[in-house]
């Protein structure tokens, strides 16, 4: 592996196949060395830890995920895109925990994500360690007083089976057994830094059945500027703004630096496809907070987040500016009005036409545009467009297809969300993503 910073002069020579078990601490942006580059169209496999609830209780971490270190893409230049192929994915971990949380006041500087601090000895982001089990085991290593600025308000442990695709939560005392074993259940990678939630050792809910249909909650590329890495999306980068610590931003800075890799989406899974906006040069591909499943919404504001291992191959796309992500959803998670219709339908279609008038049939496949903002209505909003920026459609002609031939579905409260549509494919050829569109959903 080879390193190239932004703004190094020294060209390496692209690799065809990169492996990636380094991470960011919670950090993203132009601050961050990548490793690659990585050729265009070459293979990307990356180890990652779990996402929320580690880095929030190790008091170290600017940011809410640990994300891996960015990876450079050959020819990725500010205002192309880069497609995403997720390939395989898989579960590491053995068992883990999560819950709706609450803070502990006294303990950070306006977000407890970002700017933690020890109430005790009042150093920043103090480094931390493991004692004993339970919502009071982590402790500063400076003074040696109780440091974590997050708590459950409810929450359970969960063990899980990747094979078969079930889990099952478990009772305190199996809850308490986990928790000494901590580090292992939750298989985190050896260069992981954070601590591993299972030594809170909740079990508020035993004995639920749930499915396991793991997905990653935060991929992309590289924002422009410095961002806490669960922060670089529009709902939960709206508690930058004015932010009393050094990540502090305004509306319109955010908004021009974000790439909303930070969507809590659980149809970007494996087989499906996941095109990025380039606002660094090389992209800086990024990937993190593997979750082992998540209805629409992750309403409880965490679900269950895993350490794994995905593998993808990238493309570049040339002179396809986006704001936000473009997502290729698997047919089976796309919403009923946006699949594809198959020959017979086709053929139907065709004769209802006749049968008034209408020859002219337009070819079309799906396509879904991730909104974010502050509340659903603005990410909404943003999706349709930016849906109409990207595709040249009017705005309302966006509202009629997204209407009749498609749907708006929440990714995560309180403000992500994804708008997909039949598109006609001579629009998507002219971006640049016809031929993604037409292998992903074996259309003429």
């Amino acid at each position: 592996m080879t390193t190239l910073l932004h703004d190094a002069t020294t060209e390496q020579p692209p690799v065809t196949r990169l492996r990636v078990d380094s991470y960011t601490n919670g950090l993203l942006g132009p601050s961050q060395p990548m490793l690659g580059p990585l050729a265009d169209g070459g293979t990307l496999i990356a180890g990652t830890p779990p996402g929320c609830w580690g880095p929030m209780i190790t008091p170290a971490f600017e940011g809410g995920h640990e994300v891996t270190q960015p990876v450079a893409i050959a020819g990725a230049e500010i205002g192309d895109a880069v497609a995403l192929k997720l390939r395989r994915m898989r579960v590491r971990s053995a068992a883990t925990s999560s819950g709706v949380m609450k803070f502990v006041e006294g303990r950070y500087h306006g977000d407890p994500f970002v700017a933690k601090f020890c109430h005790a000895c009042g150093t920043a982001q103090p480094a931390s360690r493991i004692e004993g089990i339970g919502e009071e085991a982590i402790h500063c290593d400076h003074c040696g007083a109780e440091v974590s600025a997050f708590r459950f308000k409810h929450g359970y442990t969960i063990v899980l089976d990747q094979e078969n695709h079930v889990s099952l939560t478990v009772n305190q005392e199996v809850a308490d057994r986990l928790a000494h074993q901590a580090s292992e259940m939750s298989a985190l990678p050896e260069r992981a830094a954070q601590h591993s939630i299972l030594s809170l050792a909740r079990a508020d809910i035993p004995g639920v059945a749930a499915h396991m249909r793991p997905f990653l909650g935060n991929i992309g590329t590289t924002p422009a500027r410095d961002l806490p890495d669960s922060h670089n999306c529009a709902d939960f980068g709206q508690y930058l703004v004015g932010a009393p610590h050094r990540y502090a931003l305004t509306h319109e800075a955010l908004h021009a630096a974000k790439t909303d890799g930070h969507m809590d989406t659980n149809s970007v899974r494996e087989g499906c496809i996941v095109i990025c906006p380039v606002k660094v040069p090389g992209a800086g591909v990024y990937l993190g907070d593997m979750h082992a499943q998540q209805g629409n919404g992750e309403i409880a504001g965490h679900a269950t987040d895993v350490s794994g291992e995905t593998e993808l191959t990238v493309e570049v796309i040339k002179h396809l500016k986006l704001d936000g992500p473009i997502l290729l959803q698997n047919v089976d998670d796309l919403p009923p009005m946006a699949r594809p219709m198959n020959a017979a339908q086709r053929q139907k279609v065709a004769e209802l036409g006749a049968r008034w008038g209408q020859h002219e049939i337009e070819q079309s496949g799906p396509v879904t545009f991730i909104g974010s903002g502050v509340n659903l209505n603005e990410a909404t909003e943003n999706g349709l467009r930016r849906a109409a920026a990207v595709t040249g459609l009017a705005y309302e002609e966006v509202l009629n297809r997204a209407t009749i031939t498609g749907s708006i579905d929440i990714s995560r409260l309180p403000g992500t969300v994804r708008v997909t549509f039949l598109c006609p494919l001579e629009i998507l050829d002219r971006i640049g993503i016809g031929h993604l569109v037409r292998e992903k959903y074996q259309l003429p």
